[in-house]
């Protein structure tokens, strides 16, 4: 492989590309490019406060985001049955990772949580890396549904299962959530019956049912989440000083900077509430111009996943549009009150090297199935290619 092609700016290759994969890459690259803008007004007073470098946290995530980069280049530069080939060992790799960070003294807490481990100076969170993964062992799966055996499929739904548990034990209700619906979605979209489907749907609510009612941290979320200003100083905190930050922003925004929620009044401003920084300074129409990005990647996935004519690929790529949208959608649902408190970050725009290496290497998977559709309808059988070589033969003897 050229190592020129690596870099994104230098990969001249593009311009070959179906024109869905290129509105895709530039589109990641707009919705990067804001991102970028917003971590660094959002993250500046808290990294100044703890570090005393305003730029800590933003130049740190510039070092992510050039490995994530390059980590989409040899994505969308390798075929993806290459990659699908090699996904249960990632699947695996990240499940045990997972069940690591439950072990007391291996795995980093935070907010009393045990998602991280520590390698050397770079924090890891399985939980994170595993999505991509997941949505292509997912596909691999159901794609290929009816040919292969019930030990094969009993297999693959059970180590689902252990990653759905082991998220839930860290415990991370809300990741737990997106991968269990992910999977789901996956499932009905490669025509899975509704009997299997509803069972599944029923003993996940179940899982989320109980797994409230133990944990008590998640219990009082979605008790204040139903009435925040109940307790605006306590439980309800973090919600009321998001919705003020929402409500705050207008129409058209404080202005870039301006923010006054960030000044330690909204917590997790640079993660998990992201959303309400930027509305507070872009306002409404910065709020619907994300929307209308998120509708547009939406849109493209849908067109990539409809022109795909392989079903393992066609859902790769459902499974992928899900998975981006769908976390953002849900991240932009807890920030304006409409869901529970969790803690989702807003991919591409929250703080972590981890969230960005997933979301850049699902958004490759997906311009690599654009790709791959695009050259299967151009590329020609071989008996053509016999043909057309015998008729310019003939045609040069005729000239001669």
């Amino acid at each position: 492989m050229n190592l020129r092609r690596l870099i994104p700016i230098f990969d001249n290759s593009v311009s070959t590309w179906a024109l869905e994969a290129r509105l895709l890459r530039w589109l990641t690259l707009i919705w990067l490019f804001v991102g970028l803008i917003m971590l660094f007004s959002a993250s500046y007073p808290v990294a100044d406060a703890r570090h005393h470098d305003g730029l800590y946290y933003f130049k740190r995530q510039l070092l992510w985001v050039f490995v994530a980069l390059i980590i989409l280049n040899i994505i969308v530069n390798l075929p993806l049955r290459k990659i699908l080939g090699v996904s249960h060992w990632f699947v695996f790799l990240f499940l045990g990772l997972i069940f690591v960070t439950l072990i007391p003294g291996l795995g980093r807490k935070a907010f009393d949580a045990s998602r991280w481990l520590a390698l050397g100076p770079i924090p890891i969170q399985p939980s994170e890396l595993i999505k991509p993964f997941l949505v292509l062992q997912s596909a691999r799966l159901f794609g290929q549904w009816e040919r292969i055996t019930w030990q094969v499929r009993f297999t693959w739904l059970g180590v689902f299962g252990l990653i759905i548990l082991g998220i839930l034990a860290q415990p991370n209700l809300s990741t737990t959530a997106l991968c269990g619906m992910t999977i789901w979605l996956i499932a009905l979209a490669a025509g899975l019956p509704y009997k299997y489907l509803g069972g599944t749907a029923f003993g996940g609510i179940l899982l989320a049912v109980l797994s409230i009612s133990i944990k008590e941290y998640q219990r009082k979320r979605v008790m204040s989440f139903l009435n925040p200003w109940a307790d605006a100083t306590g439980d309800g905190y973090q919600l009321v000083q998001s919705l003020l930050a929402v409500g705050s922003g207008g129409t058209w925004g404080t202005g870039f900077g301006l923010s006054q929620q960030k000044l330690f009044y909204l917590p997790i401003q640079d993660t998990d509430f992201i959303f309400a920084v930027f509305s507070e300074e872009f306002g409404f129409a910065g709020g619907i111009t994300l929307l209308i990005i998120l509708g547009i990647f939406a849109t493209l996935g849908l067109i990539i996943a409809l022109k795909a004519t392989n079903p393992v690929h066609r859902l790769v790529a459902i499974g992928v549009t899900i998975l981006m949208v769908g976390q953002s959608f849900l991240h932009i649902g807890v920030t304006t009150g409409a869901l529970p408190t969790t803690g989702l970050p807003l991919p591409m725009f929250s703080y972590g090297g981890n969230s960005m290496i997933a979301s850049l290497l699902a958004t490759g998977l997906l311009i690599r199935v654009a790709r791959e559709s695009n050259e299967a309808e151009v590329v020609p059988l071989r008996g053509e290619i016999s043909e057309n070589r015998r008729k310019r033969r003939l045609f040069q003897k005729t000239k001669v």
